[in-house]
């Protein structure tokens, strides 16, 4: 039976949901408090002529988003054009740099030139990530988690011990290689799930081969064409965009939500999926004895880190620059603590540079570089101007150096901070975070926040602070997750 759904928020998660459940017949309505769609990944212009991606610049796991497609009929080359970044990214040490070859078997060949054996080591590490990968990505990550009992088949019976959820994930790694720059390149896909190494399960070696292995991806014209080809999706079923609509409120009446105050106007529906900030929706749209937690529960919960990023347009070309640089001259342990430990500003930082005007010449104007530098900070620490420039100078002088760039500063004709402040504004996010909940041990599957709301059955929760967790990937799989369960609600 069709059902007249709300989704709140047109992030990953929530256009996923509301084009599987446009697909099913519902009349379908997204409510999104910004200009544009997205939600992290939304983009922006400048007078200048730098488009601009505001967040996620990583295409790994291309099979997955693929899968989204496939579901409607589709391709993504129906959308956008991928192309392979070659080499994958370059990595900035305190001694060099070190290239990540497109080619896995150059990737082979990198590693045992550092590590004698390691080519081989790599080898099997990729060999027993897959089968993480084709179990995690591909059944692990799909269960709405009401149950551990969910988890209970023959194959996931036949492969527990292969998941290594018992074991962390930084001696995992050194379990196989020794040289300290190849534990740093496999370690550092995991710093954006949440937690150091050392907290995080070995399962998510999954991420090194949904990303070395799989390989580094660019959609042309930017990350937004993702959002603006599942848009396109949504609405080729049927379903509805209001933009600039802020959900003030959820209505509930006789344990059901009733209806949104929507920019204060009152608007009656079947079911609710709230693709917003878990912690906001409950904290400000829900009566308090509808809550499924307290203040106290997300207080003691692991957050991934907020960050601090820049968004430059450059007058001139930049040299000896890369799509995607990774600048590791510092202690990753030192940050890591920094971030989920001590949570203060870090005392000497990684951080990481996007230029997609290497590979996307519309991306900024001629002879001009669009550029985008990141660097993770704990959640919840104070957030100032004078901070920000601080750091902004740090990096902008570890860019020159890297580069052979002189005077940069003088050279930037657009710069935009955006840090914690920011992330609490546009996206109500807890504590200013931006990749969601740590996917620690003790925040995984079923002892993530349920995806349903346990005293009102029409109001499902979908994101990345529920299942499966953050990332591009799991929160289009979020979303799926949620249109399936909202189809089972009478």
């Amino acid at each position: 039976m069709s059902k007249k759904i709300a989704i709140i928020g047109s992030g990953f998660s929530g256009l996923s949901a509301a084009s599987y459940l446009a697909k099913e017949g519902n009349e379908v309505y997204v409510f999104e408090k910004n200009n544009s769609v997205g939600g992290r990944a939304r983009k922006f212009s400048t007078d200048e002529g730098y488009t601009f991606d505001m967040g996620p610049s990583w295409y790994w796991m291309p099979d997955i988003i693929e899968s989204f497609f496939e579901d409607f009929g589709r391709k993504s080359s129906d959308f956008y054009e991928l192309i392979p970044l070659d080499p994958q990214f370059e990595m900035v040490f305190s001694d060099g740099v070190m290239n990540i070859p497109e080619s896995y078997d150059e990737m082979i060949l990198l590693f045992e030139s550092m590590e004698k054996g390691a080519g081989k080591k790599l080898e099997e590490f990729m060999k027993d990530a897959q089968i993480k990968y084709e179990i995690g990505m591909k059944e692990f990550v799909n269960k709405p988690c009401h149950s551990w009992f969910e988890f209970i088949s023959p194959k996931m019976a036949k492969n527990a011990l292969k998941l290594d959820l018992l074991t962390n994930f930084s001696k995992f790694v050194r379990n196989y290689f020794k040289h300290p720059k190849l534990i740093m390149l496999m370690e550092f896909p995991v710093i954006f799930l949440g937690a150091a190494p050392k907290n995080i399960p070995a399962l998510y070696s999954l991420m090194n081969y949904g990303g070395y292995k799989l390989g580094t991806w660019y959609p042309m014209g930017g990350f937004s064409k993702v959002t603006d080809a599942m848009m396109q999706i949504a609405v080729e079923n049927g379903a509805q965009f209001h933009f600039n609509s802020n959900v003030e409120k959820i209505k509930v009446e006789n344990d059901k939500a009733s209806a949104l105050v929507v920019n204060g106007e009152i608007v009656e529906f079947d079911l609710v999926i709230a693709s917003s900030d878990y912690h906001h929706t409950e904290d400000k749209l829900l009566p308090e004895k509808y809550k499924n937690y307290k203040s106290s529960y997300w207080e003691k919960k692991t957050f991934a880190p907020s960050c601090l990023i820049y968004y430059l347009g450059i007058k001139e070309k930049i040299p000896n620059l890369k799509h995607h640089t990774l600048f590791f001259e510092n202690d990753l342990e030192l940050h890591t603590h920094e971030i989920y430990e001590n949570k203060k500003w870090p005392t000497k930082p990684l951080f990481y540079t996007c230029c997609p005007s290497k590979t996307d010449k519309g991306t900024a104007p001629e002879n001009c570089e669009n550029i985008f530098l990141l660097m993770p900070v704990a959640p919840g620490i104070e957030d100032s101007e004078e901070m920000r420039e601080k750091y902004f100078k740090q990096m902008i002088a570890r860019l020159e150096k890297h580069t052979g760039s002189t005077d940069l500063i003088s050279k930037i004709e657009y710069k935009k901070g955006y840090c914690i402040n920011d992330f609490k504004e546009d996206y109500n996010a807890y504590k200013g975070n931006a990749y969601g909940l740590a996917n620690t041990l003790s925040q995984t599957a079923v002892l993530k926040p349920s995806i349903r709301n346990k005293k009102i059955k029409n109001l499902l929760y979908t994101g990345q602070l529920t299942v499966p967790g953050p990332g591009v990937p799991p929160s289009i799989i979020s979303g799926k997750i949620a249109a399936n369960e909202a189809s089972k609600i009478n």
